[in-house]
């Protein structure tokens, strides 16, 4: 047997193909779009590898794509048929049977199996990258910071993975809630790799938790060559940096970066880059809703706008629509749903959901028939009803959710746009103790956040105070400026 450069023995793996697969996971820890050849390289010259194989099934569902999930899935069904696992290391064996929980659906029993291999292997990349990425897409804070947390200490510092290490570490910590110690952690990270996405992408993070954009938009801007472009990442930081232009209120560059970078027609098309620019658009189209509510602009002007949100919204539904997707991923789903509801096709969206009720009737068991029925399915409804200006409705179905929205996955930036949604549509419900509340919940959080007190502001002139309505604005406009 060979044995990769942490001694892990691999089975029916040759010299060659031990190569390829060091760079597959080099690839992978850095976000390279050529890890899928590095992968395909390691089949090719062993095609009964078992970590060979156990790499591409990941790959098959990492990037939450239906199509490239169920490609996985029959290559390793024909894999596993007739396989003498007698060979196999014990290793081998576990990654072998978290990758087929996975590719059946059971995304938390694979979470579990690579949680074990993680203790027992703590300097197995592959099951810490994976087992890292299992818990961002189940919305699973605490696994994300200790499962790479509680291997770290397996590893010398001087081992050059042991950076993204840290990159992965840091995002964990920053959706924990220990920001300071991400931000920490992060730049020791970047100051050993500084091409690190993964990194940079959480200390972007930290920014946005704590309100400091314009350090955030600096920190990029200094950084630029690093992640700004041949990434998988590249597409979700440039979402990052218009949500701190979002911050500044300055529309008319978060518009550029979208049209420039979020979505074009030279997009891919893949779910993680249309829910990034679904997730912007619907966080302008609560804005629009409530400036349009809110001020006295000329007419013509609100329709200009206006149409030029039903352009890009128009492009973006067809994207989605384009893609035909199934009952794969909750999280998924619910941006579609934005993108159906943003561009006017609101029977579009009702179908999706009447899809995966008729689905969740149908299917007994399995991780997003969880997500899709507990989480996914108020979510899509409640953004129908706003959508249809039903805002009653749209408060009562998120309500009961907005604590557990984590479980259909997603880092707490992305479940915002949900968050806010529930502001926006119990403001516009008249459910004036109910938004104070949820108002004063954020600003206690996140103190610096001009959406929250410009939110507490119209709040306060739908309620009769002028006097509260003016200084909350005032707070908003201070912190656009000062940052």
């Amino acid at each position: 047997m060979t044995a990769d450069r942490h001694g892990h023995l691999m089975s029916d793996t040759s010299a060659e193909a031990l190569a390829s697969y060091e760079q597959a996971l080099d690839d992978l820890l850095f976000f390279r779009p050529r890890v899928a050849e590095s992968a395909q390289a390691v089949l090719a010259a062993a095609p009964r590898s078992v970590m060979g194989q156990t790499l591409a099934a990941y790959l098959g569902v990492l990037g939450t794509e239906e199509k490239d999930a169920a490609a996985a899935r029959d290559s390793f069904a024909r894999f596993r048929s007739g396989l003498d696992t007698v060979g196999m290391t014990p290793r081998e064996r576990m990654h072998l049977a978290a990758a087929t929980a996975w590719l059946d659906g059971d995304m938390h029993g694979a979470g579990r199996i690579l949680g074990d291999l993680t203790i027992a292997y703590p300097r197995d990349a592959l099951a810490l990258f994976a087992g890292h990425q299992h818990d961002f897409l189940t919305g699973d804070a605490a696994r994300l910071r200790d499962r790479v947390g509680g291997a770290l200490d397996a590893w010398d510092e001087d081992d050059p993975h042991h950076g993204p290490l840290l990159g992965m570490y840091a995002f964990g910590l920053e959706e924990s809630g220990h920001y300071e110690r991400a931000e920490e952690v992060g730049l020791a990270a970047l100051a050993r790799h500084p091409g690190d996405v993964w990194g940079i992408h959480s200390v972007v993070h930290t920014y946005e938790m704590r309100g400091r954009f314009t350090d955030g938009i600096r920190f990029l801007d200094a950084r630029t060559d690093d992640w700004s472009r041949g990434s998988l990442l590249t597409v979700h930081n440039w979402w990052h940096y218009a949500l701190y232009t979002l911050e500044t209120g300055d529309t008319a560059r978060v518009l550029e970066i979208y049209d420039a970078a979020l979505h074009h027609d030279g997009s891919a098309g893949v779910a993680m880059e249309l829910l990034d620019a679904a997730a912007l658009l619907w966080r302008l189209y609560l804005a629009q809703d409530a400036q349009d509510a809110q001020d006295a602009r000329s007419e013509q002007h609100a329709q200009h706008e206006r149409h030029d949100q039903s352009a890009r919204w128009a492009r973006l539904a067809d994207a989605w629509e384009s893609r035909d997707d199934g009952p794969h991923y909750a999280f998924n789903d619910a941006h579609a749903v934005m993108a159906y509801v943003g561009s006017g096709r609101l029977a579009q969206a009702q179908r999706l959901v009447q899809d995966r009720e008729r689905w969740v009737a149908a299917e007994p068991s399995g991780s997003n028939r969880t997500m899709t029925a507990e989480i996914g399915l108020p979510v899509c409804r409640a953004l129908i009803a706003y959508g249809q200006h039903d805002y009653g409705a749209a408060t009562d179905l998120l309500l009961p959710v907005r604590h557990s929205l984590h479980r259909f996955g997603g880092s707490h930036a992305q479940r915002d746009a949900i968050q806010r949604t529930l502001v926006e549509a119990a403001i516009r419900a008249r459910r004036t103790e109910l938004a104070r509340t949820l108002l004063s919940e954020r600003i206690q959080l996140r103190p610096v956040c001009p959406y929250n007190w410009s939110a507490k502001a119209r709040l306060e002139e739908r309620g009769g105070d002028p006097v509260r309505a003016a200084a909350a604005r005032e707070r908003a406009t201070a912190q656009r400026q000062s940052g």
